[in-house]
Order: C-alpha cells, then structure tokens, then sequence
C-alpha cells in the first residue's frame, strides 16, 4: 500500500476505529482507494473533495472522530457490511431478575398458576419472560441443561392448551409453545441427535401454522436450511431457504435465510450468487430495528452477519476477508471483561483462522487455533464438525507427515465417533 500514512494501530482505539482499518487493509487498499470506493457506494449524493474526505478518513482510522450517522450506513456498505456491525449501539437490555420482579412472580409462582384454572395476563407475561430467557441463554448455556429446561418448559406451556382461553391467549400460548419447540429443536441437533431435532422442528412449524404466526414458520425452515447444510445437501438449503423467505420475508429470519443460501452458493463454487445473498441480507438487515436482546437466539444481531461473512469468504478462498471477519466475530462475541457470551460463533472463527493460517503454511498457529475451537465446552457438534472438516482435509493434504497434524487430526476423529 502505498502513499499511505498508517498510524501505528494502538490498543486503545474505538472498535470502530480498528475495524474500518483492519477492512480497508484487508482489501489491501490505501486510504486514497478508500474515498474513491467510498464515492462509487455514494451514487448521486455529493461529497466533499478528496482532500477533504482524506482528511476525515484519518480522522477516522485514528479514532479521533466518529463518522456521523451520514457516513456511518455508506462507510458499511462500502465494506459490504451492516452499520451496526462496525458501530455498534448499546441495546438496554434489563437482567431476568429485573424482569420477572416486574410481573410480582418468581419461577416457582409461575408454574404454580401454570397448574391453577386461572391464567392471567401476569402469569401469561411471566411465561413470555422466562420464553425470553431460555432462548437468550442459548449461546452460552450447556446444552443438556438447556435442552432439560427447554422441555419442561415446552410441557408446561403446551399443557395451557387444554385450559378455558380466550381467542388471544390460545394464539399467545401456540406462539410461546411455538418458540420453545424451536429452541429445543436447535438444541437437540447440537447434541447430534438428527431424529428428533427434525421432528421437533416440524412440531414448531405446525404450531406456527396454527397459530398463523410467519416469524415462527420462516425460523423452523430456516432450521430445515442449516440442517440440510450440515449434511451436505446444499440444494436443500436452496429449497428451504427460498421456502422461508417467502412465508416471512419482512422478518429478521429472512436475513439469515439469505445467510444460509450465500453458504450453501459457496460450497457449490457459485461466487456471483455468493455476492447477491450477502448483499440481500445485508441490506435487509440494515434496515431492521437494532434489537433490543442481542443474545436472543432468534434474533439476527448485526455482528452475526460478519459470521456469515467469514464463513462465506473462507471457503471461496478470500484469507484476508476471512481473517478480518473472524477477529471482528470473536471480538464482538466476548463482553468488556474478556468472558464469551457466544463460544460457539467464537469456535467457527477460530476455524476459519485455522484454515487461513494452514493455507498460508503456519502449522503451529493453525493447530492452536483449531484445538482452542474443538475444546469448547459449548458446542454445536454438527456446525463445529461441518466447518471443521476444511480445516482436517488441508492437514490431510498438506501436513500428513507432521506430528502436530496428526496429533489434531486424531483428537477430531474422537470428537466425530462421540458424536
């Protein structure tokens, strides 16, 4: 890169700050390439001079000044991201605790009026909270654990049905039973169970359908997408995909949908149609209400869109693209003080890294990296396996003889007779 006057890259700069350096490089584009990009993505707007816009671009690389809310959206799409991935807004977001003290009822007093004749619009509200929570701790929960409560759960609120409801309960409890089901649903297939990860799935469709709700149907074929996926059956993905979008295209769902055709278009060696479902659910998700619940499993955040990103560019062969993405994808998924809030996300990043850095011949960064990934105590087996087996397939090409390779390659074969 030349005729470009980069700073050193101090620790202490905005996230911001860092992230639209480290896309720009990744491009391998001077700051000059960036304003003039920066002005094709404008269209007919009109910007200021180059000096002009030089000048704030080093201003912005240095984290001396944030763009406004006008550069912000053309500084992203510029980089074929969403705005909020590379700034961020703070989503208020109070604890269960909080929340459950405001409906006066603790988990107990719940299922207690759960069994009671009277089901109240407080009990109905508490029941929504705890539906909240079990799908927020999806990222990070244990999966066993998580699959125990999310049945019980499931048991409890399906049990409502049988009760004297009005019209607008009976369609609020199918909703709830609805979202659990999908909850158990992805759960189940994490543990490696297939059979019943379908059939519960297939459970909260019918419940989507009665219910008449297009949230829940789009999300229980966006499930049918990433098991198809998984598997290899990369038509599949296509066929759910375009199902699910055309049930809920205004929702969230429609965004990861689109997510799940760029992988499978990628795995399929079709990198125009890459590029149109990225950008789909880019603009899409640009458009959406930044969500108030980023760990809400049914809830698009737009650091998840990076994720899809970087799985995108790792397998059509884009290092740098893939690289820039992951860090981006582990760094936004920690909290302040270091501790993962999405490990599983943070796992496949760190495959992707693995894979750029065995394809760049470090085999020590590139083991370390897939062993911190394979170690995770939260996992989900089918997902981790399925990025994983790039990883082991260059290893078994281009490291056979070495120690470090087979020493790896023997631990994932462990994981994969478990599973």
């Amino acid at each position: 890169m030349t005729g470009d006057p980069d700073q050193v890259l101090r620790d202490d700069l905005p996230s911001w700050a860092k992230r639209i350096r480290a896309e720009r490089r990744a491009r391998d584009w001077s700051q000059r390439d960036s304003i003039r990009a920066l002005r094709v993505h404008a269209g007919s707007e009109q910007l200021p001079s180059d000096a002009s816009l030089i000048r704030n671009w080093r201003r912005w690389e240095s984290g001396e000044v944030e763009p406004d809310d006008y550069y912000k959206p053309l500084i992203a799409k510029t980089f074929g991201t969403v705005t909020t991935a590379i700034f961020p807004r703070s989503a208020s977001r109070d604890a269960d605790s909080e929340l459950l003290a405001g409906t006066g009822l603790d988990t107990l007093e719940i299922v207690s009026r759960l069994r009671a004749s009277d089901v109240s619009a407080t009990t109905l509200e508490a029941v929504r909270i705890t539906v909240d929570r079990l799908c927020s701790e999806y990222p990070y929960m244990q999966a066993q654990q998580l699959h125990i409560e999310g049945q019980a759960w499931l048991r409890r609120i399906t049990a409502l049905l049988d009760r004297r409801l009005t019209l607008s309960q009976h369609i609020e409890v199918l909703n709830l039973a609805g979202w659990v089901a999908l909850l158990v649903g992805c759960v189940e297939y994490d543990m490696g169970r297939r059979q019943p990860a379908e059939a519960t799935r297939r459970a909260a469709l019918s419940l989507g359908e009665e219910s008449g709700t297009a949230e829940i149907m789009g999300w229980a074929h966006e499930m049918r997408a990433w098991y198809a996926l998984t598997q290899g059956d990369y038509r599949g993905v296509i066929a759910a995909s375009e199902t699910g979008n055309k049930l809920a295209p205004s929702h969230s769902v429609a965004v990861q949908l689109a997510a799940q055709r760029a992988k499978a278009w990628a795995r399929m060696g079709d990198r125009r149609q890459v590029e149109v479902a990225l950008e789909t659910g880019r603009v899409m998700l640009d458009q959406l209400p930044y969500p108030d619940n980023l760990d809400h499993h049914f809830v698009v955040d737009p650091a998840k869109f990076d994720f899809y990103a970087m799985d995108c560019y790792r397998i059509v062969g884009e290092n740098e693209f893939a690289r820039t993405y992951a860090d981006e994808v582990i760094r936004a998924s920690a909290d302040a003080s270091g501790v993962e809030r999405k490990p599983m996300r943070i796992a496949e990043a760190r495959i992707t890294l693995a894979v750029v850095e065995a394809r760049e011949g470090d085999l020590s960064a590139a083991v370390r990296h897939g062993e911190t990934a394979i170690s995770g105590e939260r996992k989900s087996l089918p997902s981790l396996l399925f990025a994983e087996r790039e990883f082991s397939s260059i290893l078994a090409e281009k490291y056979s003889n070495e120690p470090l390779a087979r020493s790896y390659l023997e631990a994932v074969r462990s994981i994969d007779s478990r599973a």
